[in-house]
C-alpha cells in the first residue's frame, strides 16, 4: 500500500523487489554464487524463487549478503552466530514496528479521551462557586437550590 491508502503499483520496483539472478547477485555482493547457495541453504539470506525454482535476489538481499560477508570476514563471527544476529535484528525491527503501531493507538485514544473530557466539562451546570474567606485562604461553596415551600 502506498501512503495515500491506495494499492501499490505491482510493477514498481522497491528494495524488496526480487530482480537479480544469482550470477548478478554474486557480482554485486562480491561473493561466489556457490556461497550464495550455501547461505540460502543455511537460511542466512533467503531469496524469492521463480516458478522454475530459480533464485531472485532483491536489493535488500544484496545488502544482507554484504553484511553477512562483513560479519564473517571482518568480525570473525561464524555462520551460526551471524544467523542468530540476523534473527535478533529481524525481531527488533518487528518489535519496533509494533511499538510504533501501539504508540499510534495510544495517541489516538488520548485525543479521543481529551475530546470526551472537554464534552463532559462543557456539560457542567457551574454550581461550584469559589469563595474567598477572610480567615481561611479559600473555600468552596456548593449552591444547591432548595425546594420551594408553599
Amino acid at each position: 500500500m502506498n501512503g495515500r491508502g491506495g494499492r501499490r503499483n505491482p510493477y514498481e520496483l522497491t528494495e524488496e523487489s526480487p530482480v537479480y539472478v544469482i550470477s548478478v547477485a554474486a557480482q554485486l555482493s562480491g561473493l561466489h554464487p556457490q556461497t550464495l547457495r550455501q547461505y540460502d541453504r543455511l537460511g542466512l539470506v533467503s531469496p524469492d524463487r521463480t516458478a522454475g525454482r530459480g533464485r531472485r535476489y532483491s536489493a535488500r538481499d544484496i545488502q544482507l549478503l554484504r553484511e553477512v560477508q562483513r560479519l564473517s570476514q571482518d568480525e570473525g563471527i561464524n555462520l551460526a552466530g551471524i544467523k542468530r544476529i540476523i534473527e535478533l535484528e529481524n525481531q527488533v525491527a518487528a518489535l519496533q514496528s509494533r511499538v510504533a503501531e501501539l504508540q499510534q493507538s495510544v495517541d489516538g485514544a488520548a485525543v479521543a479521551m481529551q475530546q470526551r473530557e472537554a464534552q463532559v466539562h462543557a456539560s457542567y451546570r457551574r454550581d461550584l462557586v469559589p469563595y474567598q474567606d477572610v480567615q481561611h485562604s479559600s473555600a468552596l461553596v456548593v449552591w444547591r437550590p432548595g425546594r420551594r415551600r408553599d
